[in-house]
């Protein structure tokens, strides 16, 4: 099958795709299969959501929207312009998927297929409703991609290579047993945001859908913030209050309430707003419902701290010059070429 014929059922699924937005769901004329498969994808949005209390309609859509935006031909070519890509090579990928957002493995799933490869993925449980409907749809838009899509519970055999995404003691696992194959680890890692001051009131609230998007679950979710001396969190709080909503959802308020209590009986100094925990810590990594927060002093300190522990961090908001900085709001709208973990899978399997 060619790059071509390649591109252009991803821009179709793209156009499918267009059609489930926050805004409204919505049957659009002249979208090829609609017949057979909006309807199914109605049908999956309402069970994904009903086995998963952490994937709210909103939150799933959300992911549709921006993979809609991202799935045309012009910006496909863009992202595969700088490879060459083999029609004639094809191996098989294993990929193992998080399952912590909605469609958290959908970019290794369109890499392995726009690269000629063929692919096996084992799902997480948690998020296994839409890939294989996307699939099968995909094979209705392009025959040629029957019998190069597989996806299996059971134990992986048979591939080339290896993609695997989990926590930290799961990637440990992970570079054992595939340690024969050419692989990508992927393990934990965290956003973080640098803050001045003197920010907008419109890059603090932005700033607010970096932290609460997804609940905050997702590897590019802000979970930690670098503040200045003295800083005063009241512009923040401020700023984030219209996210209140999210105390309703009972998972959520599970985590905020136990979080809160255990902060409270080890006598941690703590800020919170009735709906969100601010806690001085040094760790990356905080718990749902909770942001740590970190002082500094000098800004090309940071950056050097930064660059040395670089392989905890995914990635970092500011608007301060610090190297590969995104804008506030901006962390759940990767590009194609922003590769999970700063590893370019692209080019890993166009190298095999």
């Amino acid at each position: 099958m060619s790059i071509e014929k390649r591109i252009a059922a991803f821009d179709t699924l793209g156009n499918f795709l267009s059609q489930f937005t926050q805004k409204s769901i919505q049957k659009k004329d002249n979208i090829p299969f609609n017949d057979i498969f909006f309807d199914l994808f109605k049908t999956q949005i309402e069970k994904a959501k009903n086995f998963n209390g952490w994937f709210t309609e909103d939150n799933i859509l959300y992911a549709f929207e921006n993979w809609s935006l991202l799935l045309n031909s012009n910006t496909l070519n863009r992202w595969i312009s700088t490879y060459t890509l083999n029609n004639n090579k094809s191996s098989t990928i294993a990929v193992i998927m998080a399952g912590n957002i909605p469609l958290v493995g959908f970019h290794d799933f369109l890499t392995v297929l726009v690269s000629g490869n063929n692919l096996v993925v084992k799902q997480s449980s948690n998020d296994k409703h839409f890939l294989p409907l996307i699939a099968k749809y995909l094979e209705y838009v392009e025959p040629d991609f029957k019998g190069k899509i597989q996806f299996t519970e059971e134990r992986l055999n048979n591939f080339d290579a290896v993609i695997a995404t989990g926590s930290n003691n799961t990637a440990r696992y992970f570079d054992y047993y595939f340690k024969k194959y050419p692989n990508v680890i992927r393990q934990n890692r965290n956003a973080i945001a640098v803050i001045s001051g003197d920010e907008s009131d419109a890059e603090l609230q932005d700033l607010g859908e970096d932290i609460f998007r997804y609940f905050g679950l997702g590897c590019r979710s802000v979970s930690k913030v670098f503040v200045p001396k003295n800083y005063n969190f009241d512009r923040l709080f401020k700023n984030i209050f219209h996210y209140q909503d999210l105390i309703h959802y009972k998972k959520y308020e599970n985590n905020y309430t136990y979080n809160k209590a255990v902060y409270l009986m080890s006598k941690f100094k703590i800020l919170e707003n009735g709906f969100f925990l601010l806690k001085e810590d040094l760790s990356y990594a905080s718990p749902i419902a909770s942001l740590f927060y970190e002082y500094y002093n000098d800004l090309e300190l940071l950056k050097q701290r930064f660059e040395i522990e670089k392989e905890q961090i995914q990635c970092i908001v500011s608007n301060q010059g610090i190297k590969g900085e995104i804008a506030f709001g901006e962390t759940q709208k990767p590009k194609l070429w922003d590769y999970a973990d700063g590893v370019d899978t692209m080019h890993f399997l166009q190298e095999l």
